[in-house]
């Protein structure tokens, strides 16, 4: 029995949810990680916690907040029903939303740890020479911190790729549509078909592991520079 005789549809959708997860994480990710890493303000100890809240809580209890308030009835998924004719839980939608929320830590943290060992120094000096605080952060922050990125990326891609208990309660295991290698890997065990239940997780073993290794041989190429 080789890989011809697995479904591959959980593989690609949960590569497609890993990419468009981590894109969104940056987009997110980079303003609240400076911010973090530079504010002064009473707040930033209350968003750090919210940020590394995944990190403790069970997945099926984020799972089940997130079911409440992305179905038919709940206070987002609601509104989203009436707009498009469908609710948010049980959909793609909905496992990019929870799967953002819950691999967030893998991103911010690395990025906030990065930008502050950096710190305003650089910054400063790009402004002396005018350059805008966009452009600066740009040119001068952002290739600083490239271990950061580095890291950051692919944490929360291989977090994501090996999610259970969120995607479960939020998108159960619907074909084509919800059902990633997490899930498959769940019904093949239940079905008792071992063979590619341990198929798909010797393919996912292997997969994070090259990818962390990549992430640690990487980064002692482009050290983070401290200011």
């Amino acid at each position: 029995m080789g890989w011809s005789t697995i479904n591959l549809d959980p593989v690609w959708l949960t590569f497609k949810l890993a990419g468009t997860v981590v894109v969104l994480l940056l987009l997110i990710g980079t303003p609240a990680a400076w911010w973090l890493a530079h504010t002064r303000s009473r707040l930033k100890t209350v968003v750090e916690a919210v940020v590394a809240l995944p990190l403790v809580l069970p997945p099926t209890v984020l799972g089940f907040y997130l079911l409440v308030a992305m179905g038919p009835n709940g206070w987002l998924g609601g509104p989203v029903k009436a707009v498009t004719g469908s609710a948010l839980s049980f959909s793609f939608a909905g496992l990019v939303l929870a799967s953002t929320l819950y691999s967030l830590p893998f991103v911010v943290q690395p990025l906030h740890s990065a930008f502050e060992m950096i710190g305003l120094a650089p910054l400063e000096a790009a402004w002396s020479l005018r350059a805008s605080k966009l452009n600066a952060f740009f040119t001068v922050v952002s290739p600083m911190a490239l271990r950061g990125y580095i890291t950051a990326i692919v944490l929360g891609f291989t977090h994501t790729l090996g999610e259970f208990g969120v995607v479960l309660m939020v998108g159960g295991s619907i074909p084509g549509k919800t059902k990633v290698i997490s899930i498959d890997i769940y019904d093949h065990v239940e079905a008792l078909e071992y063979t590619q239940a341990h198929m798909l997780s010797a393919g996912l073993l292997v997969f994070s592991f090259l990818s962390l290794v990549i992430v640690y041989s990487i980064n002692r190429r482009f050290p983070v520079h401290v200011s």
